[in-house]
């Protein structure tokens, strides 16, 4: 998985690590820093005797005056706070000098040069500008101007971009089977979105599968009543699992077979509706006007848009569409297996604001993998 992406990053990263550890070897401190950390350090060091004598001084004259004090008078003065801490102290001009021999610090042109690298690939990889944009960001702000031990420079950056990708998916994501076990008032309605060829009714299959396992009891709505050969696929699935399948003929009101699919439910008590329908372009205003139909007779209490990994941004933006036209909630990605680059995985969930709940990584019907950042993350081997 990602396994393009990941040897691309792997490459950016060594070869920026190794144009700044390149750099710090060459890099001299200027002298006339060194004399002036000289100065300063004499400085403080001259300044701590004319306290220390100042002191003395006062002590003494305390002595020779010794007034008689009640017990009670007795205030502890206050400390004069020099914004010196004791570690700032201690640290003199050598310990100075090795912190800067010792450490790195990017400026700002030297991360931009060095950015540009990672960016192309990025790019190249089908990332989307806008999370482009944001890991930029996140990595200025730990890298730029910041101390980097110099030995430490590659493990610095992918942390960062670690870091950087993990905070990608900081969006709540739904535990379907509690979600379905929890709902008093069944079934639980699970409506699939998407458009022509992205998997959906392969994942529905899946997901009943699923289902069954956990012991939840589901049908199945075919309301794709528009694509040849849909129900026919559906009710293949459908037998395979053991699994009530409702349909109507082709041409038919798919809001109606949602609606039917809900009515069997509720009378034989089952736990989830699980509806098809048909994939669309969002272009296509007749179709997507069906969609929302759907939503507003079956009333699904989880919108699922399912799109292909492998297909990048189109993927993105697909699922930014429905998103828009009938509000998504969640996002499943198939073949994702053999999804070389990523960059709709890594994408999408940012841009969409919603979460991705599973992958589908293979033809099987177990092949339905629970989605975590550390997939994506592991995947692109940070």
């Amino acid at each position: 998985m990602f396994k393009f992406l990941k040897e691309k990053l792997k490459g950016a990263i060594s070869k920026i690590s190794s144009n700044v550890e390149e750099e710090a070897k060459v890099e001299d401190i200027p002298k006339d820093e060194i004399e002036a950390e000289k100065i300063e350090s004499k400085k403080e060091e001259i300044s701590q005797e004319e306290v220390k004598k100042e002191e003395q001084v006062i002590d003494a004259e305390i002595k020779e005056e010794k007034p008689v004090i009640k017990e009670e008078e007795i205030k502890e003065e206050p400390k004069i706070d020099t914004g010196k801490t004791e570690e700032t102290k201690e640290k003199g001009f050598f310990g100075k000098l090795t912190e800067k021999i010792t450490t790195k610090k990017i400026s700002q042109a030297q991360f931009e040069n060095l950015f540009s690298d990672l960016e192309l690939i990025l790019l190249e990889n089908n990332v989307a500008l806008e999370v482009i944009e944001k890991i930029k960001s996140d990595l200025e702000k730990n890298l730029v101007e910041t101390p980097i031990k110099r030995t430490k420079v590659e493990e610095t950056i992918k942390l960062s971009l670690k870091n950087s990708i993990e905070d990608l998916f900081n969006v709540e994501k739904p535990n379907l089977l509690d979600y379905i076990s929890n709902k008093e008032d069944k079934p639980f309605v699970i409506a699939f979105f998407g458009i022509n060829g992205s998997g959906k009714t392969t994942s529905i299959a899946k997901i009943a599968n699923m289902l069954k396992e956990n012991n939840i009891s589901s049908v199945l709505a075919a309301s794709d009543t528009f694509r040849a050969a849909s129900i026919e696929q559906l009710q293949h699935h459908a037998d395979k699992l053991g699994t009530k399948l409702i349909k109507h003929d082709y041409g038919s009101d798919p809001a109606a077979v949602a609606f039917d699919a809900i009515k069997h439910a509720k009378a034989k008590n089952i736990d989830a509706v699980l509806i098809d329908t048909a994939g669309r372009l969002h272009n296509q205003d007749n179709l997507m006007d069906e969609l929302k139909k759907i939503v507003k007779v079956a009333n699904p209490d989880l919108k699922i848009f399912v799109g292909e990994s492998i297909t990048g941004n189109d993927c993105v933006e697909q699922a930014q569409n429905f998103n828009d036209t009938i509000g998504i909630d969640s996002i499943l990605l198939t073949k994702a297996d053999v999804d070389e680059k990523g960059g709709a995985a890594i994408s999408v969930s940012y841009i969409t604001k919603k979460p991705i709940i599973y992958l589908g990584i293979g033809q099987e019907y177990n092949d339905l993998k629970e989605f975590e950042p550390n997939i994506v993350v592991e995947g692109l081997g940070l």
